[in-house]
This record gives C-alpha cells, sequence and structure tokens, in this order.
C-alpha cells in the first residue's frame, strides 16, 4: 500500500526566523501516522537549522534543488554531498520553474536523479505540461517523454524509491487546478510508463503526487484518486496551519 508523501515547496520565501517558527509548530502538530509522510523544502540558507529542529520527529527536510556533481568550480551551487552532511533526506529536481527559467534539460534532472541515488538522497522529481501543449493535446506525450528521460539508467529498486510529481504548469500558483480525474487520468499515464520502464510490480510501488494550486479546501478530492499518493504544494505550504491541514487529509 502506498503512502501519501505532502510536500511542502517554499521556493524563494520567508526568513530563518520564520522558518524556524514553521516547523516547530509543524512539528509540535504533525500526525504521527504510517498513512502519511511530510516534507518541508526549504531554501538552502535554512536547511541545517531546520534539519536540527525536526531531528526525532516525522517530518523530513528537503532542498529544492542541487547540483550532480559532488564539488568543484560551480560558484553559487549546491552538491549532494552538502545536502547528505546536513541531513537532508529529500530534494526537488527537474521543477518547471528550474526548466523554465535555468534552462535545465531533461539531461540534466537525469543527471541530478542518478547524483542523488548515488548520495542517498530521495529525488521529488518533477514534470508537467504547458497550457499550449495541454490544449494541443501533447500532455499524456509531454510527461512521457520527461519521466523516460528522468529514469534513464536508473536501478528498479531506484525507479521505486523515486516519487514523481506531476505538476501542470498552468496550475502553479494561478488558483487553477486541473480536475481530479484529469490529474488522476495523467497520473495513471505516468504509472504505465513506468511500468513500460520497469515492470508492474515497481510501477505499483512508485509514489505519484499532484501539484498546482493543491489547497485544503480541494486536497481531499485529489487524495481520493486512485493513482495521486500526495502532493508537491507551493502556496498553501507557506503556513503551518494549513500544510498541518494538507497531512491531516493524507492520512485519511
Amino acid at each position: 500500500m502506498r503512502k501519501n508523501v505532502i510536500a511542502g515547496n517554499w521556493k524563494m520565501n520567508k526568513v530563518l526566523t520564520e522558518a524556524n517558527e514553521f516547523v516547530e509548530e509543524t512539528v509540535s502538530k504533525a500526525p504521527t501516522n504510517d498513512k502519511v509522510e511530510a516534507i518541508v523544502c526549504a531554501p538552502f540558507p535554512f536547511l541545517a537549522s531546520l534539519v536540527e529542529k525536526t531531528k526525532g520527529s516525522s517530518v523530513k527536510i528537503g532542498a529544492q534543488n542541487m547540483h550532480f556533481e559532488e564539488s568543484g568550480a560551480f560558484t553559487g551551487e549546491v552538491s549532494p554531498v552538502m545536502l547528505k552532511d546536513l541531513g537532508v533526506t529529500h530534494v526537488v529536481l527537474g521543477h518547471s520553474e528550474r526548466r523554465e527559467l535555468f534552462a535545465e534539460t531533461d539531461e540534466i534532472v537525469n543527471k541530478k536523479t542518478h547524483a542523488a541515488f548515488d548520495h542517498g538522497l530521495i529525488p521529488i522529481v518533477c514534470c508537467g505540461e504547458t497550457l499550449e501543449q495541454r490544449e494541443a493535446n501533447e500532455t499524456k506525450s509531454h510527461v512521457e517523454t520527461q519521466i523516460k528521460a528522468a529514469l534513464k539508467g536508473l536501478s528498479e529498486k531506484q525507479v521505486a524509491e523515486t516519487i514523481i510529481a506531476y505538476e501542470p504548469i498552468w496550475a502553479i500558483g494561478t488558483g487553477k487546478t486541473a480536475s481530479s480525474a484529469d490529474a488522476n487520468e495523467v497520473c495513471a499515464h505516468i504509472r504505465n510508463v513506468v511500468k513500460a520502464v520497469t515492470s508492474q510490480e515497481i510501477a505499483d510501488q512508485v509514489i505519484i503526487q499532484y501539484g498546482g494550486s493543491v489547497k485544503p479546501a480541494n486536497v481531499d478530492e485529489l487524495l481520493a484518486q486512485s493513482d495521486i499518493d500526495g502532493a508537491l504544494v507551493g502556496g498553501a505550504s507557506l503556513e503551518a496551519a494549513s500544510f498541518l491541514q494538507l497531512v491531516e487529509a493524507g492520512t485519511k
């Protein structure tokens, strides 16, 4: 039975005091339940402090990006070695903002995915289509290309441990959300893509999140779908109260 994974992606928001207060409240109130896992994906400057504050709790701390090299002349970058040393457990890779604003390619996402596993980090690999692609009926083919590229060269065990986040770009931060049925249809297609490159057994294990204006008002309907196993959440993860509501929904 797959668990629900609720991951908050703060993006470039908060200062350290706010981050600490958020995590302190979340740790004190987060449900301890085998059905759900809560991850806070915070900006790099906060990671060490948040890892310390979540020790002994069920809340995990993730990064929002990383370089695929272990070290070197990459000014401004952060390596998987650094993240692992801090105690970070997860890392978001291939978010549409990284792809669109920072020119990350499918090849780069694949390299980062391999690097995450090489250093004991769990990748949250993002995929999703633009509004233009959706209107041109290219959603499934585009997402399939992204997923096959991201998983290329991974072992079946690594694929099974990968978290995949389907985030239609047109729904991120816009207030628009794919209908639960539409979101589930794409997540089911992603599962079939995983099956095609591995096996039914592996596909049944892979956690597939939905992301795109997820909030307490719509999370129950989304999580009730057959192939949606949690959410990668932006705006609604910035307040502890709403993030906790999302986590609580994952226990049902």
